[in-house]
């Protein structure tokens, strides 16, 4: 039950971690005319989901089984792995930076020696699902758990972007999220089949389009979210 409330608050929007500020790729998805409703906005969860968002809960998923055991040289060899599936440069900065302000929160919150191994071992910021991992074991999590609230919070980025941007309905668009439960219940526990050290083999799902978003996003003057 302690991991359970814990992951409710790593997954929760209004956690002080920066979050908010960013659209997963929304934004300019939206700017480019590549969502205009509520069906171009439901491809598009689906589309992170399968992808950015299997990876990202891969990687929480085995940066909580790191924190049962935090070591310098395992925490940095995990962050290169990270860094190794995101290809956009814009999308490294972007999860350094929200890895970055994760870990600076939920140090004041759940202080432990898995939060603090981890800001040694990548003091310029760890990417964000490994920072997220490291909470989660920090809070009482178990892999699962961490995998689940970064897959969850994969789709909602997005989803509560496009309600800022595009107007619309919020019941609607927490409808979309709703539908996608089955969809993250499977991505949690695809996350969670390597239980290794040979993180080579974590999923590594490649996601073009949202590189190309990114990169895009990154040259616009006018922008109302970070990423």
């Amino acid at each position: 039950m302690h991991g359970d409330m814990a992951m409710l608050l790593l997954a929760d929007s209004r956690l002080p971690a920066g979050g908010h500020a960013h659209s997963g790729g929304a934004e300019e998805a939206v700017r480019v005319g590549a969502i205009t409703g509520p069906e171009d906005l439901a491809r598009f969860l689906r589309g992170r989901l399968a992808t950015a968002g299997v990876v990202t809960a891969a990687l929480a998923a085995a940066a909580c089984e790191v924190g049962s055991n935090p070591q310098p040289g395992r925490w940095q060899r995990l962050d290169a792995e990270a860094d190794a599936r995101i290809s956009s440069p814009a999308q490294r900065e972007a999860s350094r930076t929200q890895g970055r302000l994760l870990v600076r929160t939920t140090r004041r919150i759940w202080p432990s020696e898995s939060l603090e191994t981890l800001a040694q071992a990548v003091p310029d910021g760890a990417h964000h699902p490994v920072a997220l991992g490291a909470a989660a074991a920090a809070a009482g999590c178990e892999p699962r758990q961490a995998a689940l609230a970064a897959a969850y919070t994969s789709v909602t980025a997005p989803a509560t972007a496009a309600v800022r941007l595009l107007g619309l309905d919020p019941v609607l668009v927490h409808r979309l999220l709703a539908d996608l439960a089955p969809a993250l219940n499977d991505a949690a526990h695809e996350a969670c089949v390597i239980q290794a050290d040979d993180w080579s083999d974590l999923p590594a799902h490649a996601a073009p389009a949202l590189d190309l978003l990114a990169e895009q996003h990154l040259r616009t003057e006018v922008r109302l979210f970070v990423s």
